[in-house]
């Protein structure tokens, strides 16, 4: 081997040395570098989504904003909610409306009791509870008028019992009723006063 044929060895050496130390560098330094950065790219790209996205959202908050308000306006003015002051004037309104609605229907009211006042979130429950009689006609109209009433009027714990026929004095027999014993209770409900 000669001297020339020795230093183009080693020269091939050097090179191939330098060349898998770049290697090495690149893979053990770069290549973790390159990548963190193609990550960071991935999630500045994947935020500049969520912003615009985010953008567009609040581009339509006065929109939003508006449709609500015009939402409680509405729910204000539907008068669904009993506008008293009090449980107790509420709860005499529901009571003197009941009253009326039986009366107009053919029915005897037997008694109206209101029940004590129960809250729930921002709502005054007013509860009155009714016993009546009257035929199945008469219950129709009234629970029909309770029902689609305003302010709302729910009917809960509704029992119907038929009354019991008179006795006929010559026969001795019961003569069938068409009358009912009725009991409900009547819901009404009205904003919690501060």
């Amino acid at each position: 081997m000669s001297a020339f044929d020795s230093k183009n060895m080693q020269r091939w050496l050097a090179v191939t040395l330098l060349v898998v130390a770049i290697l090495i560098v690149v893979l053990v330094v770069i290549a973790p570098v390159v990548n963190k950065g193609l990550e960071l790219r991935e999630s500045k790209n994947n935020l500049a989504f969520r912003l615009q996205q985010y953008e567009r959202i609040l581009a339509k908050k006065e929109a939003v904003i508006s449709r609500m308000n015009a939402l409680k306006e509405q729910y204000q003015q539907s008068g669904l909610l009993n506008r008293q002051s009090t449980g107790a004037l509420a709860s005499a309104e529901v009571q003197e409306f009941i009253k009326k609605t039986i009366v107009e229907a053919g029915g005897q009211l037997s008694s109206t009791q209101a029940l004590p006042v129960s809250t729930k979130n921002e709502f005054n429950r007013i509860t009155v509870s009714v016993r009546m009689t009257g035929n199945s006609e008469v219950l129709r109209t009234v629970l029909h008028k309770i029902e689609t009433s305003t302010p709302l009027i729910i009917i809960n714990q509704l029992d119907i019992r038929p009354m019991r026929g008179i006795r006929n004095r010559t026969t001795r027999q019961i003569e069938p009723s068409n009358e009912l014993n009725i009991n409900f209770q009547a819901v009404s409900f009205m904003r919690k006063q501060p």
